[in-house]
């Protein structure tokens, strides 16, 4: 049936051609829109499904921006369950004068590897890494977006931390270039890691001895909530109290913070969706306005009520489809140019059906109320012009 009418729609739909490619471009700019908001919303609702189960990052209770004493570091290690214990620290480096930078974190070189066993990078590199006070280690995307080879010095000026002389730039050998052990990882080797040996040697003496957050590796991630609520038992009402949350909770939370990154996507996408609503109820109420004597002649000629009914909904169902196709094929172009630093943005298949679900919504509002007019029309109303 919807080979045999679809000459019959599409003919109609390009009735007033000028009307209907300037609908189609407001309908493709809306779907770019939501798309691409959808996406960054996707992003931030499953962009911590790939990491690790088995990890918990301890954090000061009051805030994760307070440091906490690497005196814990043995306490952690003798809690039953917990395997590995590593630790962080935000260094917030800018490279050259470039605004939006890239994160680098202070770390045990040993500890990193044996609590994210996901970085892959060869053993020589490894041991460069733990041998050399001032070495740092980058992601393959890093290092091809600067261009960066192992032996390179990178000059990095915290607005954070400041040596004990009072400068803030810090100069790290660039020893190893890793990579991710699947294609997920992969994607977020755009992070620098940096020896903790210089770090806590060269900063401020008030500064010293403390970690940001410890990264603890479980023997059994279905132990995960036990060793966590222990953690934070054993240092309750001490001056370092604790909240220790598996890894994929502490990064969205770390998002959270910025605001409802769901809640903002959403409401701007209904506020897109609401105003092509409008734009395509109207178009779609003219076209039918004008073409009543057309649809009687339909009448005329044997079509039921419910056939033109559905012609009238086929009609808005490819307008819809079109421009949501157009605007979703132009979102998928612009997230895979994206330059290196942003984070792998694409539409995924959550995406694709909020968007499908957003073409079967609009086109039964747009479509309906025109659809149910063309059906109870009269056909000798509608010849003489009433």
């Amino acid at each position: 049936m919807l080979r045999k009418y679809f000459p019959l729609v599409w003919t109609a739909l390009l009735r007033k051609k000028t009307r209907t490619v300037f609908t189609l471009l407001s309908l493709t700019a809306a779907f770019l829109l939501i798309g691409l908001l959808q996406a960054v919303n996707s992003l931030f609702a499953g962009g911590a499904d790939f990491l690790g189960a088995n990890r918990l990052i301890v954090q000061a209770k009051t805030s994760f921006t307070q440091p906490l004493p690497m005196r814990l570091l043995p306490q952690l290690e003798a809690i039953p369950g917990v395997e590995r214990v590593g630790f962080s620290q935000f260094f917030g480096g800018q490279y050259r004068d470039e605004r939006m930078g890239f994160p680098q974190f202070v770390v045990g070189p040993q500890r990193l590897r044996e609590t994210y066993p996901e970085w892959v990078m060869p053993e020589e590199q490894w041991r460069a890494f733990i041998s050399t006070q001032d070495g740092a280690i980058v992601g393959r995307n890093l290092a091809e977006q600067y261009g960066w080879e192992i032996g390179d010095i990178i000059p990095l000026n915290s607005f954070i931390w400041t040596k004990a002389d009072g400068s803030r730039v810090w100069e790290w050998r660039l020893v190893g270039i890793f990579d991710g052990k699947d294609q997920k990882w992969q994607d977020q080797t755009q992070l620098m890691y940096l020896n903790y040996g210089q770090f806590d040697e060269a900063r401020n003496p008030r500064a010293k001895g403390l970690a940001g957050v410890f990264v603890v590796r479980v023997a059994d991630p279905l132990d995960s909530p036990r060793v966590a609520a222990e953690i934070d038992r054993r240092f309750a009402n001490s001056a370092d109290e604790t909240k220790s949350q598996n890894e994929q909770d502490f990064q969205l939370n770390f998002v959270r913070q910025f605001g409802d990154i769901g809640f903002i996507m959403n409401a701007i996408s209904g506020a897109v969706f609401f105003t092509i609503l409008i734009l395509t109820g109207f178009t779609m109420s003219q076209a039918v306005r004008e073409r009543i004597p057309e649809l009687a002649v339909l009448k005329c000629l044997g079509f039921t009520d419910r056939t033109v009914l559905w012609l009238v909904l086929a009609e808005a169902l490819l307008l819809c489809l079109l421009g949501a196709g157009l605007g979703m094929l132009l979102a998928a172009v612009i997230t895979a140019n994206l330059p290196p630093q942003f984070p792998p943005l694409q539409p995924d298949k959550r995406v694709w059906l909020f968007v499908l679900g957003a073409v079967v919504v609009l086109a039964s509002a747009v479509g309906l109320p025109p659809a149910l007019r063309a059906k109870r029309l009269k056909i000798v109303d509608a010849l003489a012009g009433r």
